[in-house]
């Protein structure tokens, strides 16, 4: 699906931020289907918990990176959330190459949550019955920068704190 978001986001207007955020929404609802369905059948995978998240992050840092060119939001932002993304995700690898499982924590679910709705806002900006997309999905990003930096600071405290143990 990012192919498709990006492409309505190429010509932004109203219509096709409005489908940009509706393939964006379905793209990221299907990711959560997908991750509850494996739960409650109780079919998960190791090869699942580390892929998975990575559908997320790539839709989400895919779509950030273009809101940049349309000057809806700051670059520095999607930097800090990106950079974080990929900080955690290496220190993942590096744990499971070391026999290591660094779980997935609530706050990470409320990250992902946050990200989601921040970014559905942001690609839909126009103003619709008096809301302000724009301004909503601002704040929903200022929330979600605060939520990923410090999930992503619990991520490296969890890790050493596993490694100093002796696992």
């Amino acid at each position: 699906m990012i192919p498709v978001v990006i492409t309505f986001l190429f010509s932004p207007g109203r219509l096709s931020s409005l489908l940009a955020a509706l393939f964006f929404g379905i793209a990221a609802s299907t990711d959560w289907l997908d991750g509850y369905l494996a739960r409650r059948k109780n079919v998960i995978t190791t090869v699942g918990k580390y892929l998975d998240p990575i559908a997320d992050k790539l839709l989400i840092a895919a779509s950030l990176i273009m809101l940049i060119s349309l000057g809806r939001v700051e670059g520095w932002m999607v930097m800090l959330i990106v950079g974080r993304e990929l900080a955690v995700t290496t220190l993942r690898f590096v744990a499971a190459t070391n026999g290591l499982m660094i779980e997935s924590t609530r706050m990470g679910k409320i990250k992902t949550t946050l990200q989601i709705i921040a970014v559905i806002f942001l690609i839909i900006h126009y103003e619709y019955f008096s809301l302000d997309a724009q301004a909503i999905g601002e704040v929903f990003l200022w929330l979600a920068l605060i939520i990923t930096l410090w999930s992503g600071v619990d991520y490296f405290y969890r890790f050493f704190r596993i490694v100093k143990a002796g696992h």
